[in-house]
């Protein structure tokens, strides 16, 4: 039941992003294109801030097993200090995007829109940082059924939003791709003051008392808070920006090669929404278990929820080798944007059930608050592996997107098997010598 709301709200989020990708792919090739590279340069900034607060989801699942009333509502105060210094230099390093994508050789054709949709939604990034800190409180909680009301919320604002500032409408001017910057961060605005008004007034909340008052930084939970966030933000920050490095790879191949893996990818992170929310749902429920001193069931609880996103991922692969034209269609008319993305789809296929294994494995781990290593696992098979391939064969042996897509495989497959590994050895380290003995595994 944890899973449901989360897949709602997951679902809702990447459903901005298939609105924009698909208003946008009427629009042309170009705008597509345009947003593609605009999506990547703004993802590598918002992993960074999304990484580091979902710490608190595990630190408050933690306090609240252990019925610590006192420390869930000090996390949650805590978080907002985190969110505001996040807010602040994630704004600086987005404003930075004109001086940025000239320097990486985008398409000149393609980058003003690129750069204006960065601008737009840069204005989001405040609103969303406060989100998230009320998200991931309310998530550790295992309350996850109003983060799903207002994911709805903010995709209804966003596709309108879109019709409005992408077409011009209502006497507002016609921005193109760049309107769906502006309707997005009008949108993370409404879905801030929305959770924060029904988190204030919920009577399931007031035993926390979150919002009596605004507490000092204190040094001690902070740091908590970054010792568990940080490595969550490098691992999410290295496989999230492998696939910007890839969009921006591209980005210098042609605005209809750029359009096409937008495409790809685009349907491939809406899928991934589904084992992504499995994920947190493990991480809430291992935490709560753990957090009432039961090691064995949060040892199966973080196995069940591996085998149930690979089980997702795999009948996802199935999915898009059967449909992956039709997907195709979905999104744009061009004939020769459609045949490329069709070709990446089935790329896609293929590493879908790695995508399930490791972050259903990411999950489960950040359940223990073990971060640390499994973030120098994903920097290796990211870093050391998957990019390299595809800068190598994609870019300077001129392969194109397919070979790119052939790094990313790499990459997600000994990733998948490193964390795998990694919550066996440590899920069974937290396990009493009684049960050890006795053969659990």
């Amino acid at each position: 039941m944890l899973a449901l709301p989360l897949i709602g709200n997951n679902l809702s989020v990447i459903g901005m992003q298939f609105a924009d990708t698909v208003m946008a792919g009427q629009l042309g090739p170009r705008d597509l294109a345009a947003l593609a590279v605009g999506v990547g340069f703004y993802h590598l900034f918002l992993l960074i801030g999304l990484g580091m607060l979902m710490a608190v989801s595990p630190s408050v699942a933690h306090a609240y097993g252990a019925n610590d009333t006192r420390d869930v509502t000090r996390y949650c105060r805590q978080a907002w200090w985190v969110a505001l210094a996040l807010a602040v230099v994630l704004v600086i390093g987005l404003l930075q995007v004109g001086r940025v994508l000239p320097a990486l050789g985008i398409s000149p054709e393609i980058l003003p829109t690129a750069v204006g949709y960065v601008h737009a939604m840069t204005w989001g990034m405040p609103a969303l940082m406060a989100f998230f800190a009320l998200r991931f409180t309310s998530e550790g909680l295992g309350r996850t059924r109003p983060i799903m009301y207002f994911g709805f919320l903010g995709l209804t604002a966003n596709v309108i939003g879109n019709w409005i500032f992408m077409y011009g409408k209502f006497g507002m001017p016609q921005l193109g791709a760049v309107g769906c910057g502006v309707a997005t961060s009008i949108s993370e605005w409404l879905m801030f003051f929305a959770m924060f008004a029904y988190m204030r007034r919920q009577r399931g909340y007031r035993e926390f008392d979150f919002f009596a008052r605004i507490d000092r930084p204190d040094p001690r939970v902070l740091r908590e808070l970054v010792r568990i966030g940080g490595p969550i933000a490098g691992s999410v920050l290295a496989e999230g920006g492998l696939f910007v490095c890839a969009a921006l790879m591209i980005g210098g191949m042609g605005a209809t090669l750029t359009a096409g893996h937008q495409i790809a990818l685009n349907y491939a992170s809406f899928m991934f929404m589904v084992p992504l929310a499995i994920s947190s749902a493990t991480t809430i429920h291992v935490g709560h278990t753990l957090g009432r001193g039961d090691q064995e069931r949060g040892r199966f609880a973080g196995l069940l929820g591996i085998v149930m996103c690979a089980t997702v991922m795999a009948l996802s692969a199935i999915g898009i080798v059967v449909f992956n034209d039709g997907i195709a269609s979905l999104y744009t008319r061009d004939p020769a944007v459609r045949e490329i993305a069709a070709g990446l789809l089935l790329m896609a296929a293929i590493f879908q059930l790695s995508d399930g294994v490791q972050v259903g494995a990411s999950g489960a781990l950040r359940g223990f608050k073990d971060t640390a290593v499994p973030m120098t696992m994903c920097i290796f098979s990211y870093w050391v592996v998957g990019f390299p391939l595809a800068y190598i064969f994609g870019v300077r042996q001129g392969g194109g997107p397919l070979y790119v897509w052939i790094g990313f495989i790499a990459g997600l497959t000994v990733s998948a098997v490193l964390l795998v590994s990694r919550y066996l050895y440590v899920s069974r380290r937290s396990l009493p010598a009684s049960a050890v003995g006795l053969g659990v595994s």
